[in-house]
């Protein structure tokens, strides 16, 4: 294990953010990273840096958000440390989408030749590590609040623009995601997707398992990642979803 610090933990899988803070927020990035480990076809998915770079291998501004945003709260926060595309730890493990072989248009060479023992030590190595810490975040407290920090691409090719400045994303338990909607909307500056870019949850993804079937109140945000193209822009984001979410803890629970 290495450490960052005293506190904070650091491995192949995941980072955890302050594990001994004791806010009611649990701060998690899924898609933190665009790294692929050197026993993942030598460290090399077959593309380019250009396409390594782009939302398709990870949520660009996310981990910065996330970052920050645990400071301002005080809570602790889990990041992933590996790319969405060598798998994705926000699907469920039997989701056919869990190691894409192509996203946006463009082909993941090494996933088109993927084993079943490559999927497996996936899963052992990255996914189930990340999940089982995740978990032992939530445990340690008492009514957690699980706050998931993602960012959507302003387009996907060949399609319109996307007009959202940050979208709250819900499935069936919306205690917590209804109210910060209706307090995002209140800001005079923002465009607020209900469910938009995307729609809800999906069957064993992170919030379904982690929250959902426990009961806890959660919350998942996307932020349009041209929005938090800079650590500046990262930073005025946490502080002020920071100042609405506390808002809204203080008048729920």
């Amino acid at each position: 294990m290495a450490m960052k610090d005293d506190k904070n933990i650091s491995l192949d899988a995941f980072e955890v953010i302050g594990p001994e803070r004791h806010a009611p927020w649990v701060l998690t990035c899924d898609h933190a990273s665009n790294a692929v480990p050197e026993w993942v076809d030598g460290g090399d998915l077959g593309l380019p840096p250009e396409d390594m770079s782009r939302h398709i291998a990870y949520d660009l501004g996310a981990a910065g958000v996330t970052r920050a945003l645990a400071d301002l709260l005080g809570a602790p926060a889990i990041l992933s440390r590996f790319s969405r595309l060598v798998i994705d730890p926000n699907r469920g493990e039997d989701d056919p989408t869990l190691i894409m072989q192509l996203y946006d248009g463009t082909i993941i060479p090494a996933n088109r030749r993927l084993t079943a023992r490559d999927r497996a030590d996936r899963l052992d190595m990255l996914y189930r590590p990340y999940h089982d810490a995740y978990a032992a975040l939530v445990a340690a407290r008492q009514d957690p609040v699980i706050v998931a920090i993602h960012s959507f691409t302003p387009r996907l090719r060949g399609r319109g623009a996307r007009p959202w400045h940050i979208g709250v994303l819900a499935a069936h338990d919306r205690r917590f995601s209804d109210p910060l909607i209706t307090r995002l909307e209140a800001e005079p500056d923002l465009c607020v997707g209900n469910n938009e870019p995307y729609d809800g949850h999906l069957p064993g993804d992170a919030i379904d398992r982690q929250a959902l079937r426990h009961g806890h109140h959660n919350t998942l945000i996307e932020l349009r990642h041209d929005l938090i193209d800079t650590p500046d822009r990262q930073a005025a984001w946490a502080a002020r979803l920071a100042r609405v979410l506390t808002e809204v803890h203080a008048r729920i629970l």
